[in-house]
């Protein structure tokens, strides 16, 4: 049975209207996906809608959703908060400007803030590629595979201190790290494994 014409439209119209204040409407024609965005350019929507989870909530990790450009640009980034209050994790991923996805993590992952006065992915891997990253590149056919910004990690000299570990690839060779002081802009490390 449906509706008559008369009832129909205006539920047509409410049905449009919350499609396109949810994001789910189709783009306009012509209007194709966004640019890839550094990292930084995604962190005030997720930390809005982490703070919409849960007024504490602070970002604890950071990650490429998606593959990374030459610029230390990716069409996805992924952003994990932790909340004290609620003793839990929820991960938001940005791309086109908007949430795409948003998940509470099902494990525990208690975790220190990221410090305020990060460099922003491209800074990071223009620091990355003069120490190594573009040697490996060139010498191994190697491909920068995950940025990820979190504090203590891979650098045991200063676990308080917040760093961008950026991993490159290669089909032939073990892979390479480069650990990054995400607040002086230093590299602090390099290994192959």
């Amino acid at each position: 049975m449906s509706l008559p014409l008369r009832r129909a439209r205006p539920l047509a119209r409410a049905a449009l209207a919350l499609a396109l204040g949810l994001g789910l409407a189709a783009a306009p024609a012509g209007a194709g996906p966004k640019p890839p965005f550094e990292a930084r350019a995604g962190l005030d929507l997720a930390a809005a809608a982490a703070r919409s989870w849960a007024p504490d909530a602070y970002l604890v990790y950071l990650e490429n959703d998606e593959d990374l450009n030459a610029a230390g640009a990716a069409e996805r980034w992924g952003y994990l908060f932790f909340s004290p209050s609620l003793d839990r994790s929820r991960g938001y991923s940005v791309r086109d400007g908007r949430i795409a996805a948003a998940e509470d993590l099902p494990m525990k992952f208690e975790a220190p803030p990221v410090s305020a006065g990060w460099i922003d992915s491209g800074a990071a891997l223009a620091l990355a590629e003069q120490k190594a990253g573009l040697d490996f590149r060139r010498e191994h056919g190697g491909t920068l595979a995950t940025m990820l910004l979190m504090r203590g990690a891979f650098h045991g000299g200063d676990p308080d201190e917040t760093t961008w570990t950026l991993i490159y690839h290669s089909p032939d060779a073990p892979s390479l790290f480069v650990v990054i002081d995400a607040a002086a802009g230093k590299v602090r490390r390099t290994w192959r494994g």
